[in-house]
């Protein structure tokens, strides 16, 4: 079995998967200076764009291209690179087609789609001019794509919408919700679907707190919150957009309203990832390897599932015990070190709450 991958920067995450299952594997990438470069079997650096990669996968002739992207602009172009491949090669594309994509990587696209198939989303107006404001202060101004908190504020007066629009000719004004910040990873292949646990984010701020700053923690225990809603919620999005691979999707939740929001919805790996993986054992970027190889099913998964404690802390630099082989996986270790020097996160699981206290007191 011979698997492409796209981008190396996440490559690392799911080497040693690779390795275990007996694929070879090949990857492009556009940066010759990236990381991860020396794990692969074979690697093409190519320009920019999709056509490199696709003349790679046929070239090399192989059996399912993966793509490991994890931001937003490229994702338009592996839509249509997988409806081309797929179409006239016969070769899986494990990414998300072209509708799902344009639905989720415009915020205002998005707002429509879980009105159109019935999902509470937060009040909302498309905003011209401060002077069109109707929504009740404090707001939440963002621009319809763009992704990490990127150019998103939290309005609390009328001269921060005004502030706001000195950058900006239009917003995507929507209410603040008072609550808890919760995601969800689905994962969706040929059909099949299934809602993994939900992850708390912590709670929103009126400082606009950006989520690589909280503690998160798994899985999500909001007093009053039906974590079956989250994943019901979910599961039906993801049903709705009809496409393959992970879908990663942001919610609020209101106590005062008891009322569940969505917010957002994104086609690509993401950051929760490392959290699910500790909470339930299941670990989304494998899974997508699985679906390339013939090997993701529902029932699979629900062999794997665990029942885990688990927490996610930002440590700036990392100096605690060192990781197992494979340092990246939950398979030897019961914590993870991820992230860039200075900016690194410890994503930690135990059987109990306070056999979790005690490993993040030995960690950090």
């Amino acid at each position: 079995m011979k698997i492409l991958f796209i981008g190396s920067r996440l490559y690392d995450d799911l080497d040693w998967y690779v390795k275990s299952k007996g694929i070879e594997s090949v990857l492009t990438e556009s940066n010759e200076d990236a990381i991860n470069l020396d794990l692969p079997d074979q690697v093409f650096i190519v320009p920019r764009g999709m056509d490199g990669p696709k003349q790679v996968a046929l070239m090399q002739n192989v059996d399912a291209i993966v793509p490991l992207i994890g931001i937003d602009p490229p994702l338009i172009d592996v839509a249509h690179m997988k409806e081309e491949v797929e179409k006239d090669y016969g070769i899986p594309v494990i990414a998300a087609g072209v509708r799902a994509v344009e639905l989720t990587s415009n915020k205002i696209k998005t707002k429509g789609f879980y009105t159109e198939i019935g999902v509470t989303t937060p009040k909302y107006q498309i905003l011209n001019s401060p002077d069109e404001l109707d929504l009740e202060l404090p707001v939440v101004l963002k621009q319809g794509e763009g992704q990490g908190g990127k150019d998103i504020k939290v309005a609390k007066t009328i001269e921060d919408v005004e502030e706001y629009f000195k950058e900006f000719n239009q917003a995507l004004c929507e209410e603040f919700i008072e609550g808890a910040e919760i995601s969800i990873e689905v994962l969706g292949y040929d059909g099949q679907y299934v809602a993994l646990p939900p992850i708390y984010k912590g709670e929103t701020t009126l400082e606009g707190t950006h989520p690589l700053n909280k503690t998160k923690t798994g899985p999500c225990m909001v007093e009053g919150l039906d974590n079956n809603l989250v994943q019901h919620t979910a599961y039906k999005v993801a049903k709705n957009l009809d496409s393959d691979g992970i879908f990663e999707m942001d919610f609020m939740y209101s106590r005062k309203n008891n009322q569940l929001y969505a917010i957002e919805v994104n086609t690509r790996p993401n950051g929760t990832r490392y959290l699910t993986t500790a909470t339930c054992g299941v670990n989304s970027l494998c899974e997508l390897v699985n679906m390339a190889i013939g090997e993701f099913s529902l029932a699979d998964i629900s062999d794997k599932l665990q029942y885990n404690y688990s927490t996610e802390i930002p440590v700036g630099d990392y100096n605690g015990p060192k990781a197992n082989e494979p340092i990246k996986s939950f398979e030897n270790n019961d914590f993870v070190v991820h992230g860039p020097q200075g900016y690194q996160r410890v994503t930690a699981k135990a059987d109990s709450k306070d056999e979790l206290e005690k490993l993040v007191d030995k960690l950090t």
